[in-house]
């Protein structure tokens, strides 16, 4: 029998990407990496781990933030390429810009407009501004 793990296509880094997906309402709230240490961690702490490509390292969801997403369910899309985490989201906020979700901008026309509101200030979360906040 094999690990579980080699079912998993990853990509020439080792990654394969991850959707973390809201288990109650089912809205996407973040797409992010994963390495095969993060997916082996997710399943074996119920809580999920990314590999973070901007800080070169593995990384908790909500080690600084105190967002941690619990996963009630991992899923392997039929190419094996791309795990879907069905999460419960601690405090409501998944994204670094203090947002419920990632997915708070949406096309009109030729101009991104954000959609969602900012649920707690980003300087309160990580003591610093958030990066790519989408506030114009």
């Amino acid at each position: 029998m094999s690990d579980w793990l080699d079912e998993v296509k990853w990509d020439a880094a080792g990654l394969v990407p991850a959707i973390a997906q809201d288990v109650h309402s089912g809205r996407v709230l973040m797409v992010a990496w994963m390495n095969r240490e993060a997916l082996a961690r997710t399943a074996s702490t119920g809580e999920a781990h990314y590999w973070s490509r901007s800080r070169g390292r593995p990384w908790h969801k909500g080690e600084e933030s105190g967002h941690v997403q619990r996963v009630r369910e991992l899923r392997l899309d039929c190419d094996g390429d791309v795990i879907l985490l069905a999460v419960e989201q601690a405090g409501g906020i998944a994204c670094h810009t203090g947002r419920e979700h990632c997915f708070f901008r949406r096309l009109r026309g030729e101009v991104w407009e954000s959609t969602e509101p900012v649920l707690q200030d980003p300087a309160r979360i990580y003591g610093k501004p958030a990066t790519n906040s989408g506030v114009a």
